[in-house]
C-alpha cells in the first residue's frame, strides 16, 4: 500500500490538525506492515506557496530561510509522534521535483492554453472563488487578480471523472464526501488556471517549461509530489505496480485530490490512485484550528506537556469518522486518564501483580480459555472503512473486556488450578493488547509487551511498574504525584 499525507504549507509551524492526518497515515502504515504488506508512507511539505512568500515578507526574512525553519518543524515530529514514515519530501528541495513537475506538464501540454483571467484570490487557499468571503473562513480579503494564465482543459475530463467516481475505481471515504464531490463534478467543471505570474509570485516557485514569466500554480506543482518523491524503479514499485494508493487530506482539499489530480493524471496517461480518504476538521472553541491558533494547538507542547500516548490516543480514539471535533487538553487528560491509566494501565498492573503474588512470577503453563472477543478482525474492518475511533475503540474494548474477566473470575479467590487458567487468560489477552494497541500507540504498546515478556527474566514476569501517568494529577497538583492513584494490583477487587 502507498500511503500519503497532503503536504502543508510551511508559512507556519505545525498545528493538532496536521497531527491529526499524520498519526492517522501511521496507524495505516504500521497496521498493513503488521500483517505483512508492504508500505511506503509518505508526507512532506508544500514549500512553493505564496502564503510562503508573504510570510518571510511579514517576518523580514528571506523566503528560503523561513521555508527551510518551518520545514524542519515539520519533519521533527516524526520522534514526538511516533511516526514511522518512509520519505518527506519538500518541494523546494527534493532533487527530482522539479523536474517531475515539467514532465508532467509537458505530458499535458495538449490540455494547455493561455487566456486572460481576473477572478477574486485566497491566499490562504491557494485559489480563486467567484464572491467572498473565504469558505474555509481566511480573515483575508479576497484580492482581485487579473493577469495572463496558463489555463488546464479540466471540462474535458468531466465524464471520465464521473465514470471513476460512481464506478469505485475512485474510492472516496466516507460517502458523504464522494457526494460532494459527484456534486461537484455534475453541476459541471470550468477550466482551471494552472499558473500565476512570476511577479506575483515573487520568483518563488517552479517556472513554467518555455515561459519563464509564469511560474506553475502551487496546487499543481504540489499534488504532483506523490509521483515525484518515487525516484528510480520507485516509481513502477508504487505508482504503476501498486494496486492500492491512499490519499489522506482534511475535507478542505478534497476538489484538488478527487478532481483536479486525476484529471492531470489523466491528461498525462499516468495511473490513478485508488482512494482518497477524508477526515473533517479540528476545532477549537468551535472554530477550526489553524497555524494561527496559538500554543493550545502545538503538538509538540502538547506531547512535552502530556505524553505521545494520551496525544495520539485522543486523536484516534475522539476524532469521529464524520464531523469535527472539538479540542480541549482537558477533553485530552479525561480520555488518557479513563483508557489507559484506569484501563489499560491498570489491567496490566493488577494482572502482573497477581502472577507475581500467587504464581511466583511465572506465567501458568495452562491453556488459556477461548477468549470471547475477536480483536484483530474489527480492527482491521475499521481501518478499512477509514474508521480509526471505531479501531481504536475495538482495542479499547479487549481491556474493558479483559477487566470484567478480572471481576467475573475473581483469580485471588480461585483455587491453583483454577488461578493459572484465569491468570493464563489475563497474560494472553494483555500480549493480545500489546499486538494490537502497536499500531495505535506504539511506545505504549511496546511497554505493555516488556510487562508480561517471560523471557528476558528467567522465566519469571518483570516486577509490576506503572504504564501510565495519571494526568489528572499532572495537570491539578505537584509532579511528585504523576504516579499516585495508578492501581499497583494489590487490591484484589
Amino acid at each position: 500500500m502507498y500511503i500519503t499525507t497532503t503536504i502543508p504549507y510551511v508559512n507556519a509551524r505545525p498545528h493538532l490538525g496536521h497531527a491529526l492526518e499524520l498519526v492517522q497515515a501511521d496507524v495505516l502504515a504500521r497496521h498493513h506492515r503488521r500483517r505483512g504488506e508492504p508500505v511506503r508512507f509518505q508526507t512532506g511539505t508544500d514549500d512553493n506557496s505564496l502564503k510562503n512568500v508573504l510570510a518571510a515578507e511579514a517576518e523580514g526574512v528571506p523566503v528560503r530561510e523561513l521555508v527551510d525553519r518551518n520545514a524542519a518543524a515539520f519533519e521533527a515530529l516524526r520522534g514526538p509522534l511516533d511516526l514511522s514514515f518512509d520519505a518527506f519530501i519538500r518541494t523546494s528541495s527534493h532533487p527530482g521535483h522539479r523536474a517531475g513537475v515539467e514532465r508532467i506538464w509537458e505530458a499535458t501540454r495538449h490540455d494547455l492554453y493561455q487566456r486572460h483571467y481576473e477572478g477574486l484570490y485566497c491566499v490562504g487557499c491557494e485559489q480563486f472563488y467567484p464572491a467572498g468571503p473565504c469558505p474555509e473562513g481566511h480573515e483575508a480579503p479576497l484580492q482581485l487578480v487579473s493577469e495572463q494564465n496558463w489555463f488546464f482543459r479540466l471540462s474535458r475530463y468531466q465524464d471520465a471523472l464521473l465514470d471513476l467516481v460512481r464506478g469505485g475505481r475512485l474510492r472516496i471515504e466516507p460517502a458523504a464526501r464522494r457526494n460532494e464531490v459527484l456534486a461537484f463534478i455534475e453541476a459541471g467543471l470550468d477550466d482551471i488556471s494552472v499558473s500565476r505570474s512570476a511577479a506575483r509570485a515573487r520568483g518563488w516557485g517552479i517556472p513554467v517549461p518555455g515561459d519563464p514569466g509564469q511560474v506553475v500554480y502551487v496546487w499543481w506543482d504540489a499534488l504532483a509530489n506523490y509521483v515525484t518523491a518515487l525516484e528510480g524503479g520507485d516509481y513502477d514499485r508504487w505508482w504503476v505496480a501498486e494496486p492500492r494508493k491512499v490519499h489522506l487530506m482534511g475535507k478542505g482539499v478534497i476538489r484538488f485530490h478527487a478532481v483536479y489530480w486525476p484529471a492531470m493524471l489523466l491528461s498525462a496517461g499516468k495511473p490513478l490512485p485508488t482512494g482518497i480518504f477524508v477526515h473533517d476538521y479540528l476545532t477549537a472553541g468551535g472554530r477550526k484550528i489553524s497555524k494561527s491558533s496559538g500554543g493550545a494547538a502545538d503538538p509538540m507542547a502538547l506531547v512535552d506537556a502530556y505524553g505521545v500516548d494520551a496525544v495520539r490516543w485522543w486523536l484516534l480514539r475522539e476524532v469521529p469518522r464524520v464531523g469535527d471535533a472539538d479540542f480541549t487538553e482537558e477533553r485530552l487528560v479525561a480520555r488518557a486518564d479513563e483508557d489507559l491509566a484506569n484501563g489499560l494501565g491498570n489491567l496490566v498492573n493488577r494482572v502482573v501483580t497477581m502472577v507475581h503474588r500467587f504464581l511466583d512470577g511465572r506465567v501458568p503453563a495452562a491453556d488459556p480459555e477461548e477468549w470471547p472477543f475477536e480483536v484483530s478482525g474489527a480492527v482491521h474492518e475499521a481501518l478499512e472503512a477509514f474508521d480509526f475511533r471505531r479501531a481504536a475503540t475495538a482495542v479499547q474494548t479487549l481491556v474493558e473486556e479483559a477487566n470484567k474477566y478480572v471481576e467475573r473470575t475473581r483469580p485471588w479467590a480461585r483455587s491453583r488450578a483454577g488461578q493459572e487458567v484465569a491468570l493464563a487468560t489475563l497474560v494472553h489477552a494483555c500480549r493480545t493488547l500489546a499486538v494490537q494497541m502497536e499500531p495505535f500507540l506504539p511506545t505504549a504498546a511496546a511497554r505493555v509487551a516488556a510487562a508480561v515478556d517471560s523471557a528476558a527474566g528467567g522465566g519469571r514476569l518483570p516486577r509490576p511498574e506503572p504504564l501510565f501517568r495519571r494526568l489528572a494529577v499532572l495537570t491539578a497538583g505537584p509532579r511528585d504525584g504523576l504516579r499516585a492513584g495508578v492501581d499497583d494490583g494489590r487490591s484484589p477487587a
